[in-house]
C-alpha cells in the first residue's frame, strides 16, 4: 500500500454491514484504504462457518492530505456514513495506530494477533467450536498447530487448534 510522507490516517465510519461496499467504492475513487480483517467463526442456524470480518465493524482507515485531496466526497460516498469529524475537519488518528494494525497483515490481508504467542500464556480462542473460551498455551507447533488447556465448564479439557485461532487473553 504506497502510502505518501504527507498523508495521515483518518477513520470513515461506514454503514451497517457495509464495510466492503464502502471499501470498494473508496477504492475506486482512488483513495488508500485500510479495512482490517481477522478469520472469525460465525454461528448460524446451528452451523459454523469461517470468515473474513472487519476487526473494526463499521469502521475503515483512509489515508488523505487534507490541503490537497477531495475529502469531502468521501462522505457521500455508497456504503459510507462519514468521516470521524471535529468540528470542520476530520480528525486523524494518532500516528502508530494504523502503522502498527499494517504490520500484523499476513500475506492473506488478515490481521494475524498471534505472532507474538508463548508457550504458558492466556490465550482467548478466536475461531472454532471453542470461540471465546480462555485457556493457557501448553505447546506450539512448527506446522502452526497449538495445544491449548481450555476452562470449560469448571474442569480443564486440552484441545489442539490452528496458532491463528488464538490471540493473547
Amino acid at each position: 500500500m504506497p502510502f505518501e510522507s504527507c498523508k495521515k490516517w483518518y477513520v470513515a465510519r461506514s454503514l451497517p454491514r457495509q464495510e466492503s461496499r464502502a471499501e470498494f467504492q473508496l477504492l475506486q475513487q482512488g483513495f488508500s484504504v485500510f479495512l482490517p480483517r481477522v478469520m472469525k467463526t460465525i454461528r448460524h442456524a446451528r452451523k459454523l462457518r469461517t470468515a473474513p470480518t472487519p476487526v473494526f465493524p463499521s469502521y475503515m482507515f483512509v489515508a488523505l492530505d487534507i490541503g490537497r485531496d477531495r475529502w469531502r466526497s468521501i462522505n457521500g460516498t455508497i456504503g459510507v456514513a462519514s468521516l470521524i469529524m471535529q468540528g470542520e475537519a476530520p480528525v486523524p488518528v494518532p500516528v502508530g495506530v494504523v502503522e502498527s494494525l499494517l504490520d500484523l497483515v499476513d500475506e492473506d490481508g488478515l490481521i494475524r494477533f498471534d505472532r507474538d504467542l508463548c508457550e504458558g500464556q492466556s490465550v482467548r480462542v478466536l475461531a472454532g467450536p471453542f470461540t471465546h473460551a480462555v485457556g493457557v498455551l501448553e505447546r506450539l507447533d512448527a506446522n502452526g498447530r497449538v495445544r491449548v488447556l481450555l476452562d470449560i465448564m469448571n474442569g480443564k479439557v486440552s484441545a489442539y487448534l490452528d496458532r491463528s485461532a488464538l490471540e493473547a487473553a
